[in-house]
């Protein structure tokens, strides 16, 4: 088993390998982190690990009403996840690449990261100024069929696509070229369908690529349908996602 020791980086979000991740870090525990990994030379990759958060809050209460106007502060590295931060994140995250770590004049952080490698959290320790946490490297296994499966799937999500533009009222091109390797187009896929986080945090977590394009076909077809059936639902837009507040 390869394990590795990284800064925590929690989010209300999933992060999956290959795709970007943009960030603005404005709580002291994650400018700390980012101070932390401008120290690492540039020609060496400066990493952190993503988890979702399953029980607490991204951004802890920081001041006297404080992003909610009952919130109490509450300070320190596991501020938001209790007593036992393990608990309160999901267990498969992602490794993250900053390839660009900008600060801003008032001290806070824009970050431009990308998903590399998934990880299983083993243990986390909130004594430094930052979360950190032990982690164990998860190897990509294609499973049985994984090829074909990922044929199956973009054709699906060129289908699910153009549902949705036609949901929209507006034009959406499907001309682009996809990937065809299919741990990419599985984790593709996960991250541009509009799923709630426990249904991402399961294709992340999935055994194998094959199992993960398996679950993402269902979801593909079931959506379309929905779509087909509601033309008037709301999407929000493939092509962008949601920065993170902190």
């Amino acid at each position: 088993m390869t394990t590795v020791r990284l800064p925590l980086f929690p989010l209300n979000s999933v992060l999956f390998p290959g795709l970007v991740l943009p960030l603005n870090v404005f709580e002291e525990r994650y400018r700390a982190m980012m101070r932390d990994l401008l120290k690492t030379p540039e020609d060496t990759p400066r990493r952190f690990a993503v988890v979702a958060v399953r029980d607490g809050h991204e951004v802890s209460p920081s001041a006297p009403g404080m992003p909610d106007p009952a919130a109490v502060p509450d300070r320190g590295p596991a501020a938001g996840f209790g007593d036992d931060p393990l608990k309160a994140f999901h267990e498969v995250g992602c490794v993250a690449d900053a390839a660009t770590i900008r600060e801003r004049a008032d001290g806070s952080f824009e970050v431009l990261a990308t998903g590399t490698t998934r990880v299983r959290l083993l243990s986390v320790d909130a004594s430094g100024a930052f979360l950190t946490a032990e982690l164990e490297e998860l190897p990509e296994d294609p499973g049985d069929e994984a090829g074909a499966l990922a044929e199956g799937v973009l054709r699906a999500f060129r289908q699910y696509q153009k549902r949705l533009a036609g949901a929209r009222e507006r034009s959406l091109s499907t001309g682009a070229d996809l990937p065809d390797e299919p741990a990419v187009v599985s984790y593709l896929v996960a991250a541009a369908v509009m799923l709630d986080i426990p249904a991402r945090q399961r294709l992340l977590q999935a055994p194998d690529t094959a199992s993960r394009l398996r679950e993402e076909l269902k979801v593909l077809r079931a959506e379309t349908a929905i779509i087909r059936n509601l033309p008037s639902l709301p999407a929000s837009d493939l092509t962008r996602g949601p920065t993170s507040l902190n």
